[in-house]
């Protein structure tokens, strides 16, 4: 299925979008009565599949989630072709919907054309970077490190990728800030199924060193300690050796809604005390 080259810019950008911001882009009085909108059905399918918990080439039927989350199928088709341009899934036309198969192959590729991408993003800024940005990106690698104590493999993927889209959006050049979704999207896919569970901590330090250098305004160890990382990410994909059997895709669905759903009960109401 062919993209138009603004949209997929455009919904990559939603790849990295934070939990906040999908709770403010809702009705208040809908999280409070349980109501799923589109939102909340991009933001569980998101969770789901960036977790691992969906088998690559597994079918995503739009009845079968037109039942799961109790709205029409045309709502489920909104969100199906959103995560196909988010790169999250795979949507091949007169077939249907897809988890996506990460192929390690493109990896090389890929990495190598963030590694020179990312070099001239992090040397522009360790001489452009104001006390703004800077703040930013103190407040982010601080939220990276909260997700990782917390175990939160999900958000810790999401908000790793977020670190390299803010560093782009940071040059303020639309063109870079586009290439950037782009290959981020083509990579956090591979992250979820081929960077171990341990590999959190890494990616934290990581950014942290890039984030120190660019606080020290040294353009030589920014260059140097982002392509290290991004070398090193690159290094940590492995094929799974063992795939334990998952259980079915309406369980894991329904208890990822219902999870989203006490998440949102346990925010409080506008104008409770």
């Amino acid at each position: 299925m062919r993209l138009g080259r603004g949209s997929m810019d455009q919904d990559a950008a939603h790849a990295v979008a934070t939990d906040d911001a999908v709770r403010a882009g809702m009705d208040e009085a809908a999280i409070h009565t349980g109501l799923v909108d589109e939102t909340a059905i991009h933001a569980v399918l998101a969770r789901v599949l960036l977790d691992g918990r969906v088998p690559a080439g597994t079918k995503l039927g739009e009845h079968f989630l037109a039942e799961i989350f109790g709205v029409s199928r045309e709502r489920v088709r909104k969100v199906l072709h959103r995560l196909g341009h988010e790169r999250l899934i795979t949507v091949e036309k007169n077939r249907g919907a897809f988890a996506i198969a990460p192929d390690l192959g493109e990896a090389r590729t890929v990495y190598e054309a963030r590694r020179i991408l990312e070099g001239g993003i992090v040397g522009h800024l360790a001489t452009t970077l104001d006390a703004a940005g800077e703040a930013r990106l103190a407040a982010h690698v601080a939220a990276e490190d909260a997700a990782m104590a917390a175990g939160d493999r999900f958000t810790s993927i999401r908000l790793s990728a977020e670190f390299h889209t803010i560093l782009a959006d940071l040059t303020g050049n639309v063109m870079i800030r586009r290439q950037m979704q782009e290959l981020v999207a083509r990579t956090m896919m591979l992250v979820a199924f081929f960077e171990p569970d341990s590999s959190v901590a890494c990616q934290c330090a990581e950014h942290r060193a890039v984030f120190r250098a660019l606080s020290g305004r040294s353009r030589a160890q920014a260059v140097r300690a982002m392509t290290t990382h991004l070398s090193l990410v690159e290094t940590r994909l492995r094929p799974r050796v063992c795939e334990p059997v998952p259980p079915p895709l309406d369980e894991v669905l329904r208890d990822a809604l219902d999870q989203w759903q006490k998440s949102l009960a346990a925010r409080p109401f506008p104008g409770a005390t």
